[in-house]
């Protein structure tokens, strides 16, 4: 049973993640980027990029924070805690940067949250191989996405570009992880219906 001081904890933790306050513990890849001059189509480019990345690492928390709650192992908890860290990180570095390009994290994000950690819980539930699976599965096609705003972003961008890379080597090293501890391979029809999701997500995320 859920204890009520857990309970606060978690709940601090859902308004922090949903609201984009979170505290890095890495400084920002960024920070010692010059921040070149943008035209107004390129800030709006790369701050619609930066939102979409925001709202996968606000996914991420939701679905870490749900497979850990319910992986079966200690080990396996401590996997995800470590990995939701590395996410925060993520999840700090691009809200200070849409707030540099004068942008907002998604009005949705609520909604993202939920989602995720409905989908986190029932990975959770079919076993700890299963899980991991998910998550290398989840990585694999993060990854990919990351590679792709790295060619889509300005190339004067030099901030959000060097946020983006760090992000993709850290989603490289956490799918790198999870596989070394077992993941079960993710059936095909499940692979193309993450996918799916993704695309709606993105989408929808870059505008709202």
């Amino acid at each position: 049973m859920l204890r009520i001081d857990e309970f606060i904890t978690g709940f601090d933790r859902v308004v922090r993640v949903v609201g984009g306050i979170a505290a890095a513990s890495r400084p920002n890849p960024g920070a010692k980027m010059v921040d070149t001059t943008l035209s107004e189509d390129e800030r709006r480019r790369s701050a619609g990029l930066m939102r979409v990345n925001h709202v996968g690492e606000v996914c991420a928390q939701a679905l870490y924070d749900a497979q850990g709650r319910f992986a079966k192992t200690a080990s396996l908890k401590q996997q995800f805690a470590q990995a939701g860290q590395d996410e925060e990180d993520h999840l700090a570095w691009t809200a200070q940067r849409l707030q540099e390009l004068g942008s907002h994290t998604s009005f949705l994000n609520p909604l993202w949250y939920a989602g995720a950690y409905a989908i986190g819980a029932i990975a959770a539930h079919t076993s700890d191989a299963h899980s991991l699976g998910f998550v290398v599965e989840t990585e694999r096609q993060v990854e990919a996405h990351l590679a792709s705003h790295l060619e889509s972003l300005p190339v004067q961008d030099s901030k959000s570009r060097a946020i983006v890379e760090q992000m993709r080597l850290d989603e490289i090293a956490h799918g790198a992880s999870a596989q070394s501890l077992g993941a079960a391979e993710v059936p095909a029809p499940v692979r193309e219906g993450m996918r799916a999701m993704a695309k709606v997500m993105t989408t929808t995320a870059y505008y709202i």
